[in-house]
């Protein structure tokens, strides 16, 4: 144990001074005039924070076994030495358990873990009951977002003339929302008898949900030049306008051949502002993807990124269950999950996820 103890010393140590010196540097008013590095090295700042924390608890801890340690060599008189003996076995037990702490803190951390999220969902096989379970997932996210306070507020919108979704992409604010969403990529699907069937058979539909975090513009450059932007008039389900001016956006990146939309405000201004953010997310989740082959891999293998194509959950009901396949956990209560109730699935994903990287660190 005492070989592991100094390994994690000499790590979360030079955590601390690496943290020590960020927190120097960010104070200096030269780095704070220079907006975007400033941003850099606090984002960086913050990831370490915790492991740095770390060094004085485990150096204090470890001096105290030592100490102990000690005292027990060398002391003669049986009581006090039966004393020493059961206060190493405590600081032992302890030293385990705030070692198994570091060592999740150490694990490889996703840098945007603290961001803000753009959520897409779009209906998959199924026709008009998938575009509604759609909505009834964009509802469960929003129900989501206002039970931990964050902000939930629809980018764009496309929706059917029974009330189904063609599409909807919308951001959640808030601090740690992609560390807990980013689970939620995936294909869900939902088993029940629609409305519309007569002879009361269930139905089995999908929709798509993509998870990506919001970019800041410091982190993705956009050239002008590569952008086509087109304006025309918003409408609504059926193709009915409702806005007689050309307010609504569609911006293509020609390099990628990306395509986002916004017609949500009726502001032209606006709609390119929440285009542009939506362009900033998915051309990130591009290069980074196209950039790391071993990234690419891992989204397909890992928990934790969760891989679009993959069957992540299902809806039953009639049964009234839904069950997280990734983790095989079942909830049945179906009208509290689509309420917003789906911690449960995110801290067991949470947990195998962590499991893995623990087993292959």
């Amino acid at each position: 144990m005492e070989e592991l103890v100094e390994s994690l010393l000499e790590k979360t140590k030079k955590a601390k001074e690496r943290f020590d010196l960020l927190t120097e540097e960010i104070a200096d008013p030269k780095l704070i005039a220079n907006n975007s590095e400033w941003r850099k090295k606090a984002k960086e700042r913050s990831m370490i924070e915790d492991v740095a924390a770390m060094y004085e608890k485990l150096k204090k801890m470890f001096d105290e076994y030592k100490l102990c340690e000690s005292e027990y060599q060398k002391e003669k008189d049986g009581d006090l030495k039966a004393m020493f003996y059961d206060e190493i076995g405590s600081l032992k037990h302890s030293l385990e358990h705030l070692c198994e702490e570091v060592k999740i803190l150490l694990l490889p951390k996703d840098e945007n873990d603290d961001n803000n999220v753009i959520v897409e969902i779009r209906p998959g096989a199924g026709g008009e009951e998938a575009s509604l379970f759609a909505g009834v997932l964009a509802k469960m996210y929003q129900s989501y977002s206002e039970k931990h306070r964050w902000k939930y507020e629809v980018l764009e919108l496309s929706e059917t003339e029974l009330g189904g979704i063609k599409e909807i992409t919308f951001s959640i604010k808030g601090k740690g929302a992609f560390s807990r969403l980013k689970y939620e990529s995936g294909v869900h699907r939902v088993q029940r008898v629609p409305e519309t069937e007569s002879q009361g058979r269930i139905h089995t539909s999908t929709a798509t949900v993509a998870v990506l975090p919001e970019i800041e513009d410091v982190d993705v450059e956009i050239d002008e030049k590569d952008l086509k932007i087109d304006t025309y008039r918003s409408s609504g389900a059926g193709g009915q306008h409702v806005n007689k001016t050309e307010s609504a956006i569609r911006i293509t990146h020609i390099p990628t051949g990306i395509v986002v939309a916004c017609q949500d405000e009726r502001s032209q201004m606006k709609n390119r502002e929440k285009a542009m953010k939506i362009l900033r997310s998915k051309l990130y989740d591009f290069y980074k993807t196209q950039q790391d082959e071993q990234y690419k891999q891992n989204r397909k293998s890992q928990v934790g990124t969760g891989d679009r194509s993959e069957r992540v959950r299902t809806y039953n009901y009639p049964q009234g269950r839904v069950t997280d396949h990734r983790v095989n956990l079942s909830s049945y209560d179906i009208d509290g999950v689509l309420g917003g109730d789906i911690d449960q699935f995110i801290e067991a994903l949470t947990i195998k996820d962590r499991a893995e990287k623990l087993a292959n660190a």
